[in-house]
């Protein structure tokens, strides 16, 4: 890759440590100038593999040529419209998205981001109920805005005084850690939910209005929902009188081995959010719901009037990924390569006993390290050696930057990757082991 000369990198590092906000966590110390498929390139023309697909949103990878032809037939033809207009890319995605969703989920809106997406949804489920109390799950993350942080509970609660009045917390299933176990030490999720639930109901006041949670808890730790949960959930929130949001921003279109994690678990929620996976990497978010919510919340002067609802550019990228996803049988892709790796994964394990567990469904593949699989006890030091060796063999695989994450590796490659290319991947990471403990852990 070259680089154009009006970048100017002498001094790209000081620009930016001087005028650059931190976010949490530290930049990774490489320029990025370039991405093509599984790959990003620095200005030194090292070529990175990409085992995070961005921010786990280049579903099919980078600059996919398909998307590049939308994008660049759009910025040119059409942009941004008033937002009480409508063009036939927004209409093309709600139908496809319909069309690949049960009745239940009959009515989209298209936003920006994830966090968005959900305040969306929280307000509607609000609006529906008449009810103020929304529950997630503890290591839940669904954004950094207003009602999506106030129910995000992996990080980020301290600091900055009260969150959104009304949040109540669920155990989170972490079925590697969680203290509820059978007599025969396997683990009681349904019982840990149950106790959870008394908990909410008595500190409740009386507003139960929904539940929302993700089907695979991605900055959590990879942490997928047993069999059952949902089914189990959805149970619960009928006997309140609540609503199931189903936040599928990094699990949804094919990530997790599904084209929607929820729906295969047989569950239809009451409103659905997607974002991420949609836009390969464009900010596009969706939320779905019923005729019936759609009905009610309009006569009930439902609001979520914003700059870039239902914008032409992104909508067209969503309908061109949900092509390609479809065409490419890229959700089956999903679920072979995800098992290729969680199987090279644990063949690793078998020689570092500071693998102590892999997870993951779909291309969401976790690798917890600890300091020993007895005690469980995490081991940063480790997986902060492990990530650096990792990008200076060639890998980005680190999504541990922030230290409230813990010790989980959480890698989602595009489910557009190929057995060679997750071959590499897998033979970087086994090498990036023997060279750390080579040095001296």
């Amino acid at each position: 890759m070259t680089v154009g000369s009006e970048i100017e990198l002498s001094n790209f590092w000081e620009k930016a440590d001087n005028c650059l906000l931190k976010y949490g966590g530290e930049f990774v110390r490489e320029i990025i100038v370039g991405s093509k498929g599984l790959y990003v390139y620095t200005n030194e023309g090292k070529k990175i593999l990409d085992f995070t697909s961005g921010q786990m949103s280049c579903l099919i990878g980078h600059c996919n040529s398909e998307i590049s032809e939308v994008i660049t037939y759009y910025a040119e033809n059409l942009d941004h419209i008033f937002s009480g207009m409508l063009s036939p890319p927004v209409v093309d995605l709600a139908s496809k998205l319909v069309s690949l969703t049960p009745d239940g989920l009959d009515k989209a809106i298209f936003l920006s981001t994830g966090a968005e997406s959900n305040e969306c949804a929280i307000k509607l489920a609000k609006t529906f109920t008449q009810k103020f109390e929304i529950v997630g799950l503890s290591l839940s993350w669904h954004g950094m805005t207003g009602n999506a942080g106030s129910c995000t509970y992996q990080s980020g609660r301290i600091g900055h005084g009260p969150t959104v009045p009304g949040q109540l917390i669920l155990p989170a299933p972490n079925e590697y850690r969680s203290i509820f176990r059978h007599p025969d030490g396997s683990y009681d999720w349904k019982t840990e939910m149950l106790y959870g639930w008394s908990l909410v109901d008595s500190a409740s006041v009386g507003s139960l209005a929904a539940v929302i949670l993700e089907p695979v808890l991605s900055s959590g730790g990879m942490l997928v929902l047993p069999d059952g949960y949902l089914k189990e959930m959805k149970l619960q929130c009928e006997k309140r009188g609540m609503l199931l949001i189903v936040d599928e921003a990094q699990t949804g279109i094919g990530r997790a081995g599904s084209m929607f994690s929820c729906i295969d678990s047989g569950v239809v929620p009451d409103i659905l959010t997607l974002s991420k996976t949609l836009g390969n990497g464009l900010p596009l978010s969706a939320v779905m719901t019923s005729n019936e919510i759609a009905k009610v919340t309009e006569e009930r002067g439902f609001l979520f009037y914003t700059t870039h609802v239902n914008d032409p550019i992104p909508a067209a990228v969503g309908s061109k990924v949900l092509d390609i996803v479809l065409r490419e049988n890229l959700v089956q892709n999903s679920t072979e390569r995800g098992e290729q790796f969680r199987n090279g994964l644990r063949d690793l394990a078998k020689t570092y006993p500071w693998i102590g567990d892999v997870r993951g469904k779909g291309l969401m593949c976790g690798m917890e390290l600890v300091k020993d699989r007895k005690s469980k006890e995490p081991y940063p030091e480790l997986a902060s050696k492990l990530a650096t060796k990792m990008m200076d063999l060639g890998l980005s695989a680190n999504l541990i930057a922030v230290k409230s994450f813990g010790t989980t590796f959480r890698m989602a490659p595009p489910i557009s990757i190929s057995k060679k290319e997750m071959d590499e991947g897998l033979a970087i990471i086994k090498s990036a082991f023997e060279a750390v403990v080579a040095e001296g852990i």
